[in-house]
C-alpha cells in the first residue's frame, strides 16, 4: 500500500491568498465559457481498442432451393467482425491507494509540501482497510511510504496516548511504531501483544507480514500485571505466528525478574484459538509399596467443536497401572453430557511374598441431560455410576477422595415420550441399577416399561366445571413391565446374571371420584383393579428321600388378578391466636394454626384361590387340610416381579393429622406496611390405623414426624418417632395387650431420630465456591452434595478451570482482611432404638466443614466429624490454598484413617501452561 501525493489528487484545490485583477478575471471566464460552447475536438479511442482498417464486409445469404427473385425481398445484412486485439493481455497498473484513507486528529492536521509529510497531533487516528492506528502523534511520509506513530510526552502525566496498531484480529500496543504502507512491514518498539491466554512483551519487534513477527528480548506471561509481571518466560529471539504458535530459541523462567534453572534450549507455545489436540504431561512421585510412578499422563483429543476426549494413564514400577478416559460433549439447545471410564490394576508387595496380591477395579460414569428446547414431547436422560464395589476405597485416583465412604452406587437411563391428544398417552422406558458396596449386592431393571393413559371423565359436561359424584367419576390405565435382575460383583457382566431374572407385567385401572360433603368436607372414593402377568412360577413339594422341601421353577405364562376399595374424608381447620392490643405494638402479632385431619377406610379381599398346599408324596392317611395345617401354604407367584396376592382379608381404618403453625411478627423494616410471616413449624404429622378384620394387634403404632427451619432458614431440623400402644412380654416380643394395661404408659417409644443441618457464613463469603468442582464430582460419584466428607484432591483438574476474577474495592488489602470471609456447615444426627427394650442410642454423630479466607490470597478449609457414641473423629480433611496471581498453590492433608495422605500442588492457572507445575503427594497404603 502507498499513500498518494496531493499533487496527484485532482479533486482537491489548495487556495492561497493572491493579489487579483477583477477585469482580467471576468474576461478570462467569458472566454472560457465561449470556447466550451463552440469548440469541438476529436475523441481519442479507448486504450486497448484499434480503429478498423476497412469498411464492414457485406454478406448476402441465398437459399439455393428457391427461385431468384427481387433482392428487396431478402435484403442483405451488415456483419461486423470482432477485433482480436480488443482485450489487452497486459494487466492495468494498480492505483496508489486500494482503499479509502480516513484520518483524524483532535488538535491539528498539517501537510508539509516541501517534505511531503503529513502531521496529525492529539488523538490521531488513521483507518486504511483492515489497518487502524491510533496514537498521540502520527507522521505520514509520502516519499518513503511510511507511517510513524508515537505517544505524547507530558510534563505532568508523562508518556501518554501510546500507539495502538490493529490489523485484522491482531492488536499491538507499543511505545512507537514505524509502518511501511507499501511493503506492509513494520518496526515496533516496546510492544505488548495478546497471544492466546498470554501476552508477549517485546523491546523490538519486526513485522514481516500479516502472519509473521520476529521479536527480540521479549517476555511471555499470562500475568494480569503487565507492568510488573510476577513471572515470565524470557524469549531472546522468537518467531510469532499470531493465532497459531510462538517458536523461540533459548528460553527460561523468571520469577519477579529472578532467573530460574527451569528452561529449554528451544520452546514452542501453541496459540490456537480453537481446541487443539496435544500431549498431557504426567506428574511423577513415589509410593511406599508400589515404587516410583507417573500419573495423569496421556493425550487430549479435540475431536470437534462438540466433543473432546482425554486419555490418561498411570504406571507404577511394581507393575500396577491405571487407565482413564473422559469425554465431554455439548450441543447448544440440544443436549450436554460427559462419559468417563476408569480401570486400575493394583499390585501389592512383590510376587513370592506372602502379602502379595493383585486385583482389578473399574468404574463407569455417564451423565446426559437434554435441553428442554430440544423436544417438547420427548426427553432422554442418563445418570450412570457403576463398577467395582471396592473402587472408591481402593482407587489411587485423588479425584475419589470425597467418595470413598459411599455405600451405594446407583444409575438410571430413561427415555420418555408424550403423545398429545385426548386422552393423552405417556410412555417411558427406564433402566436402573442399585449397588451396595458393602454386601456387593446388585439390583437392576433391564428395562422398566411404563405407559399410562390420562384420566378420562366419561360423565363430565362438555362445558363448565364438574360437580357431584357422577360428573367427577374418572378412570385411567397404567401399565408397568419389568425385567428384574439380582446379582453380585463376581457375576456382573456375565451370562449367569440373567439366570434368575424376574419378568412380569402389571396392568391397573383405578376408578375414582370426589365430591364435597356439607360444604366443608372433601370426600374421595376409589377402587383399583390390578392384573399381573408373569412368565415363571414355582412349585413346592416334600421329598421323602432327601427329607426336605424342593422348589421347582415352572416356565410358562400365568396371571393373577386383585382388586380393592378405599375412601377418605378430610377437612381443614384454622385457628388464630391474636396478641395485638390497642395502643401496643407487640413484636408477635398473631399465631395461626392449620390442622388437616382425615379418616380413610380400606378393604383388601383375600385371594385364597391363588394359594396351594405343599404336595406330600406319601401322606400316610393325612388329608390335604392336615398337611396344609402342618406345613403351611404357598402361592406359585412368590418369586414374581410384582409381589403376591393377599391371602388374608383386611379392613383398615386410617387416621392422620397434619399441622402447620405460622406467626405474624413486626417487620424490622420500618417502611413495611404489613407484618412479616414466619414459619414456626413447617409440619407436624401423626398417623395410625386400626385393622377391623385382625385377630390380634389390631392397632398400628403411631408414627410422628415433623420439621422446621430457624434463623432465616439457615438451620433445618427434622425429627420422627414411633409410638407403640402394645406391651412386650418377658422375651421382649409384642403381645396383644395395651401397654397402659400392663402397668406402663399410654405409648411406648420404640424409635426416634433427629437430623439438623446448619449452614451460615459471613455476608462477603464466597469461600465455598472454590469447592464447587469437587462437590460436583462427589455427586457424580454417588456421594453427598456438600463437602462434609471432603472434596476431590485433583488439583490439576481444578487448575484447568481457571480462576474467576473477583470484584475488589480500592480499600481491599492483599495482606489482611479486617472482615474475614468465612462459611461453616454443620450436620447433626442421632438415632434412638427401643423396640425390644434395648434403650440405646444406636448412632450419634456430628459432621462439620468450613472455609476461612484469611486474606485476599490465603484461604483455609477443612472437613471433619466426631462420633459421639464411639468417641472418635471421623474422616478428616484439611485444605490450604494460596492464590499466587497467575499461579495457584494447594495443599490437602488427611491426617489419619486408613486413607491417610497428603498432596501438594503448585502450577500456573493458564490451561496452555498447565504442564508447568510441581506436585508431590503421599498416597495412602491401600489395604486390599
Amino acid at each position: 500500500m502507498a499513500f498518494q501525493k496531493p499533487s496527484h489528487t485532482f479533486t482537491k484545490i489548495h487556495l492561497k491568498a493572491l493579489h487579483t485583477n477583477n477585469i482580467k478575471i471576468l474576461f478570462t471566464l467569458s472566454f472560457t465559457v465561449f470556447i466550451n460552447m463552440l469548440g469541438l475536438a476529436q475523441e481519442l479511442p479507448t486504450k486497448g481498442k484499434t480503429i478498423p482498417k476497412s469498411e464492414p464486409i457485406i454478406q448476402t445469404t441465398r437459399d439455393t432451393t428457391l427461385v431468384i427473385g427481387d433482392s428487396l425481398i431478402n435484403p442483405a445484412t451488415n456483419v461486423k467482425e470482432q477485433d482480436s486485439t480488443l482485450k489487452d493481455s497486459i494487466a492495468p497498473k494498480k492505483v496508489f491507494l486500494e482503499n479509502n484513507v480516513v484520518y483524524h486528529a483532535k488538535d491539528y492536521t498539517t501537510f508539509d509540501r516541501k517534505a511531503h509529510k503529513m502531521y496529525l497531533y492529539n488523538d490521531a487516528k488513521i483507518d486504511y482497510g483492515d489497518m487502524n492506528i491510533t496514537a498521540g502523534n502520527i507522521v505520514i511520509d509520502y516519499t518513503k511510504n511510511t507511517v510513524y506513530a508515537k505517544g505524547i510526552t507530558d510534563s505532568i502525566e508523562g508518556y501518554t496516548q501510546k500507539p495502538v496498531f490493529t490489523q485484522g484480529n491482531n492488536k499491538v500496543e507499543p511505545d512507537s511504531i514505524v509502518f511501511n504502507t507499501k511493503t506492509k512491514k513494520a518496526l515496533i518498539y516496546n510492544s505488548q501483544t495478546a497471544q492466546g491466554e498470554g501476552t508477549v512483551i517485546a523491546k523490538e519487534t519486526k513485522k514481516e507480514n500479516d502472519s509473521v513477527y520476529f521479536i527480540k528480548d521479549a517476555k511471555y506471561t499470562t500475568s494480569k500485571n503487565l507492568d510488573d509481571p510476577e513471572y515470565y518466560f524470557k524469549l531472546r529471539k522468537a518467531k510469532v505466528v499470531p493465532g497459531k504458535k510462538i517458536v523461540t530459541g533459548l528460553t527460561n523462567l523468571f520469577i519477579y525478574d529472578v532467573p530460574t534453572p527451569v528452561g529449554l534450549p528451544f520452546g514452542f507455545f501453541p496459540q490456537s484459538e480453537k481446541h487443539t489436540s496435544g500431549v498431557l504431561i504426567p506428574s511423577f512421585g513415589e509410593q511406599n509399596d508400589r515404587g516410583y510412578f507417573l500419573q495423569n499422563g496421556g493425550y487430549y483429543f479435540a475431536i470437534n467443536d462438540y466433543v473432546d476426549l482425554s486419555v490418561l494413564g498411570d504406571y507404577y514400577t511394581n507393575g500396577s497401572y491405571g487407565l482413564r478416559t473422559q469425554s465431554t460433549y455439548r450441543k447448544r439447545y440440544k443436549f450436554t453430557g460427559n462419559v468417563g471410564l476408569r480401570y486400575e490394576s493394583l499390585i501389592t508387595s512383590e510376587r513370592g511374598f506372602p502379602d502379595y496380591s493383585k486385583s482389578t477395579i473399574y468404574n463407569i460414569q455417564w451423565s446426559h441431560s437434554q435441553d428442554a428446547k430440544a423436544s417438547p414431547n420427548s426427553r432422554f436422560s442418563a445418570s450412570v455410576n457403576l463398577g467395582s464395589s471396592t473402587y472408591y476405597r481402593n482407587s489411587l485416583n485423588q479425584i475419589n477422595t470425597g467418595a470413598f465412604l459411599n455405600n451405594t452406587l446407583s444409575s438410571s437411563v430413561s427415555y420418555s415420550k408424550t403423545f398429545m391428544g385426548e386422552p393423552q398417552v405417556n410412555l417411558s422406558v427406564t433402566a436402573t441399577h442399585s449397588q451396595n458396596t458393602n454386601t456387593q449386592q446388585i439390583n437392576m431393571t433391564l428395562p422398566t416399561l411404563q405407559a399410562s393413559v390420562s384420566r378420562i371423565y366419561p360423565f363430565a359436561p362438555k362445558n363448565g366445571s364438574k360437580k357431584g359424584i357422577i360428573q367427577n367419576i374418572n378412570f385411567q390405565y397404567n401399565l408397568r413391565a419389568e425385567n428384574r435382575i439380582q446379582t453380585t460383583d463376581s457375576l456382573f457382566f456375565t451370562s449367569a446374571m440373567f439366570d434368575d431374572a424376574k419378568t412380569g407385567m402389571s396392568h391397573s385401572i383405578p376408578l375414582t371420584t370426589n365430591f364435597k360433603l356439607f360444604k366443608h368436607f372433601s370426600v374421595s372414593a376409589s377402587t383399583n383393579y390390578q392384573e399381573v402377568w408373569t412368565l415363571k412360577t414355582i412349585k413346592k413339594y416334600y421329598d421323602e428321600v432327601s427329607r426336605q422341601f424342593v422348589t421347582e421353577n415352572v416356565n410358562g405364562f400365568d396371571a393373577f388378578r386383585t382388586y380393592n376399595f378405599s375412601t377418605s374424608i378430610g377437612t381443614t381447620l384454622y385457628g388464630m391466636f391474636n396478641f395485638e392490643k390497642e395502643g401496643k405494638d407487640r413484636k408477635i402479632k398473631a399465631i395461626r394454626h392449620v390442622m388437616r385431619p382425615s379418616i380413610s377406610y380400606n378393604i383388601n379381599p383375600a385371594f385364597d384361590k391363588y394359594y396351594d398346599g405343599v404336595e406330600i408324596i406319601t401322606a400316610d392317611g393325612q388329608t390335604q387340610e392336615d398337611i396344609n395345617r402342618q406345613y403351611g401354604t404357598y402361592t406359585r407367584f412368590e418369586q414374581g416381579a410384582f409381589g403376591t396376592p393377599s391371602q388374608s382379608f383386611s379392613s383398615n381404618i386410617g387416621l392422620s393429622l397434619s399441622n402447620n403453625i405460622e406467626a405474624k411478627v413486626r417487620d424490622k423494616d420500618s417502611t413495611a406496611t404489613e407484618p412479616k410471616k414466619i414459619k414456626l413449624l413447617n409440619n407436624l404429622n401423626f398417623s395410625t390405623s386400626y385393622n377391623l378384620a385382625g385377630d390380634s394387634l389390631k392397632l398400628s403404632p403411631v408414627r410422628m414426624n415433623g420439621g422446621t427451619t430457624l434463623f432465616k432458614n439457615k438451620l433445618n431440623i427434622n425429627f420422627a418417632a414411633t409410638l407403640d400402644p402394645y406391651a412386650l412380654d418377658s422375651q421382649n416380643n409384642r403381645i396383644d395387650k395395651l401397654n397402659i394395661k400392663n402397668g406402663g404408659s399410654l405409648f411406648r417409644l420404640t424409635g426416634a431420630n433427629l437430623n439438623a443441618s446448619w449452614s451460615f457464613s459471613s455476608k462477603k463469603s464466597g469461600a465455598n465456591d472454590r469447592n464447587k468442582a469437587g462437590i460436583e464430582q462427589n455427586v457424580r460419584n454417588g456421594g453427598r452434595a456438600d463437602d462434609l466428607l471432603g472434596v476431590s484432591e485433583d488439583f490439576t483438574r481444578r487448575n484447568l478451570e481457571g480462576d474467576d476474577e473477583k470484584e475488589k474495592s480500592e480499600n481491599d488489602s492483599q495482606l489482611y482482611n479486617y472482615k474475614v470471609p468465612w462459611s461453616i456447615r454443620v450436620a447433626y444426627a442421632v438415632n434412638y432404638s427401643n423396640s425390644r427394650r434395648q434403650n440405646e442410642i444406636s448412632s450419634h454423630s456430628i459432621m462439620f466443614s468450613g472455609d476461612i479466607q484469611l486474606s485476599d490470597k490465603w484461604s483455609v478449609g477443612g472437613s471433619s466429624g466426631y462420633d459421639l457414641k464411639n468417641a472418635g473423629f471421623t474422616f478428616t480433611q484439611l485444605r490450604f490454598e494460596r492464590d499466587l496471581l497467575s499461579w495457584r498453590m494447594n495443599f490437602s492433608w488427611v491426617p489419619f484413617s486408613s486413607r491417610s495422605s497428603w498432596n501438594f500442588f503448585i502450577g500456573i492457572k493458564s490451561s496452555m501452561l498447565k504442564d508447568l507445575k510441581y506436585e508431590k503427594r503421599k498416597q495412602p497404603d491401600i489395604q486390599l
